[in-house]
């Protein structure tokens, strides 16, 4: 496995921080491990809608190589492969969810101030 590629140095802990979930997906990812603890990579795509299959596998493979993700292969026929939240994944939510609950609190407002893009754009 690669080591991802980083934007270091990083002036703060946050900054780090930032780096390791920038994305759309990284946070979502983290988010449906958590509430839904083992996944296989179908269920991931169907519980992520809008995420393209290779957004996905990049995005779990990232997050492999920072240590927020286990990946488990079974061998057996047809190959089966689940992904699990590390300690260090546990932490990072747990770490997110003040971040979460300050989008809750403001979804409306924030849902108000976004322009609509038509899909044809």
């Amino acid at each position: 496995m690669t080591e991802p590629v980083r934007c270091g140095p990083y002036f703060c802990g946050l900054d780090a921080a930032m780096d390791v979930v920038s994305g759309k997906w990284k946070s979502l990812v983290l988010w449906e491990l958590e509430a839904h603890g083992t996944r296989r990579y179908g269920e991931l795509k169907r519980n992520l809608p809008g995420i393209s299959e290779k957004m996905l596998i990049q995005t779990l493979r990232e997050m492999e190589a920072d240590g927020l993700v286990h990946r488990e292969v079974y061998k057996e026929v047809p190959p089966r492969v689940e992904y699990s939240l590390t300690e260090h994944g546990v932490a990072l939510n747990t770490a997110l969810a003040p971040l979460g609950a300050w989008g809750t609190e403001r979804i409306g407002r924030i849902g108000a101030d976004r322009v609509e893009i038509p899909e044809s754009v």
